[in-house]
């Protein structure tokens, strides 16, 4: 702060409560952005409705655990339909996501739980109203079926998505900071998915996480043999698969490519 620089804070604990913190940023001119800090009650929302005006397809990105790549496949994916034409917008839906940019969303596991679901929608919302996007992502927290986290759940009903793509860590036996938890399988997490939700899971999207590379082409065929779902890792092979995914799920989409600006591979047909 004695340096002139701001401070974004990504923690629970907020230091523009602190009466120090408060002081020298004062006295230095510099501003505190507590990222995790909920806004005023008047300013919180609840579920309204408002969702189904949203007539661009809205697509969440879940996944199989924490700290698996979601936030990282949603924001690749983002800057890949941008670059081809397809104005997408993404709504984040944690700390990071809102530090790195994102101009829609909420740090959702800062909140009360009962404005959660309507912060997520609002943020959609919002997204479609001010934008006029052609497709909105959805950045997905925890996973479903996690039974220490409820972001997930939040997420499919604040946002009602049109489609999922699900994010699987193919090597991690045990979920992230719980040694005692076995993973879930990438079926019975679609299962779920499925079941509390009207979304149907698209595609499937791996980290590479404690993998050799050449482990990864056996694992994709392997997965859209048995899943019949499209399936590829976003940082070695890019988004190809799932560009041509969602277009081949929500047509209009196609119209707004821009002409010679990537070739179609070939894609495993949805079920």
């Amino acid at each position: 702060m004695s340096k002139g620089m701001n401070i974004i804070n990504g923690l629970h604990q907020f230091f523009s409560d602190d009466r120090e913190f408060v002081r020298i940023a004062a006295q230095f001119g510099i501003q505190i952005k507590d990222i995790r800090k909920p806004p005023k009650l008047e300013d919180l929302h609840v579920f309204t409705g408002q969702i189904s005006t949203v007539t661009v397809p809205v697509i969440a990105i879940l996944g199989t655990d924490c700290a698996c790549g979601k936030m990282t496949t949603a924001v690749e994916l983002n800057k890949a339909l941008n670059s081809l034409g397809i104005k997408s917008v993404m709504v984040a839906t944690g700390q990071t996501g809102l530090m790195q940019g994102a101009k829609y969303g909420a740090s959702i596991d800062a909140m009360v739980s009962q404005f959660v679901i309507g912060e997520i929608e609002n943020a959609v919302v919002r997204a479609f109203e001010l934008e006029d996007p052609d497709i909105i992502l959805v950045e997905g927290q925890s996973a479903v079926s996690h039974p220490a986290f409820m972001s997930s759940l939040g997420i499919l009903k604040g946002s009602m998505p049109d489609g999922v793509i699900l994010q699987h860590v193919p090597s991690r036996k045990f979920r992230c900071d719980f040694p005692q938890l076995v993973m879930p399988t990438l079926e019975s997490e679609i299962q779920l998915i499925e079941a509390i939700s009207q979304s149907q899971v698209l595609a499937i999207t791996l980290s590479h996480e404690n993998l050799a590379e050449a482990e990864i082409p056996d694992i994709i065929a392997d997965y859209e043999d048995s899943l019949r779902l499209p399936t590829t890792d976003v940082l070695n092979y890019g988004c190809q698969k799932l560009v041509q995914t969602l277009t081949d799920h929500f047509p209009k989409l196609s119209q707004k490519i821009k002409r010679g600006s990537w070739a179609v591979a070939p894609v495993l047909a949805i079920r």
